[in-house]
């Protein structure tokens, strides 16, 4: 039985997406959790995390000029366009920051002086937690990621699920609407996007439901620090209606969430009796119906 998949993203970054996962997931009793934010991941700062697997992620190839075949006649640094290939006083040398992996240098050094390696931009993680299994990853810096390591995360998360029954994924994705973002969502069977009232939160909010309607995964929306601006709750609601999502709860702006990150919990960990835990227990409630589970 395939498991259910449950991401939680948002138009921007800073709307509280990371703290909210965190509090649904107390919310699931059984269920696979994934950080596909791996540019900025956080979600292990508010679980306990105990790390178990550490691996290399490898994506693509760069170029490696080795000095002892190269006859300095700078034929790949005059065809490289992005610049990649520097001189110094060894000789010339490739920057891996600075290349693309284009194979040109490779397939036109006259004395194949160049190597094609397999490029490692980064770890995945498998941690134990106080919610269960967590799939997370981190860049190395500089590194780029263009989804596939967000796919790679989210493969491993539903194995796990797959293999051990486990009935739902839940996965806390990257903010924007770039590939990570696409990456996360493709195939997902519900979207909880969580926003802000404030101009920046209202257009990136658009800019994401665009995205969800295009690839037909039934989205909700959480409107959170609902009360720093409530003009814009009409308008929200409205942009949610165009593009056939739901505003399915509000949440006020509250220093509850700040105190609970600094004791490295959630919000339903650290105050399980405040207004705001009740509120996303029915939130939690009303995502479990649409989703048909029990």
């Amino acid at each position: 039985m395939q498991p259910e998949e449950l991401v939680i993203i948002s138009g921007k970054g800073g709307t509280g997406k990371t703290s909210i996962t965190a509090a649904l997931a107390e919310c699931f009793p059984s269920k696979v959790l994934a950080d596909c934010d791996v540019d900025a991941a956080d979600l292990f700062l508010v679980l306990k995390v105990t790390e178990t697997q550490i691996a290399e992620f490898q994506s693509g190839h760069v170029a490696e000029i080795d000095p002892e075949k190269c006859h300095h006649c700078g034929h790949c640094a005059t065809l490289c366009r992005f610049e990649a290939i520097v001189s110094s006083k060894k000789g010339y040398e490739v920057d891996a920051r600075a290349c693309e992996g284009c194979k040109v240098c490779v397939n036109a050094c006259p004395h194949h002086a160049i190597e094609w390696k397999e490029a490692f931009c980064g770890l995945w993680k498998e941690s134990q937690t106080t919610q269960g299994t967590l799939f997370h990853a981190s860049l190395y810096p500089g590194a780029e990621n263009s989804g596939k390591l967000v796919s790679f995360v989210r493969e491993k998360t539903r194995k796990k699920a797959v293999d051990e029954g486990i009935p739902l994924v839940l996965v806390d994705g990257p903010p924007g609407i770039g590939c990570p973002v696409i990456a996360s969502v493709t195939g997902a069977s519900i979207i909880l996007v969580v926003t802000e009232p404030t101009p920046s939160g209202y257009h990136d909010l658009e800019r994401v439901l665009v995205l969800a309607k295009h690839f037909q995964v039934p989205t909700y929306i959480l409107i959170n620090k609902a009360d720093l601006e409530t003009s814009y709750h009409k308008k929200m609601e409205d942009c949610a209606a165009k593009f056939g999502a739901t505003v399915i709860g509000q949440l006020p702006y509250s220093p509850l969430f700040s105190k609970a990150q600094q004791k490295g919990q959630s919000v339903l960990t650290a105050f399980p009796t405040s207004p705001e835990a009740e509120t996303l227990r029915s939130i939690a409630a009303l995502l479990k119906q649409k989703m048909k589970m029990s």
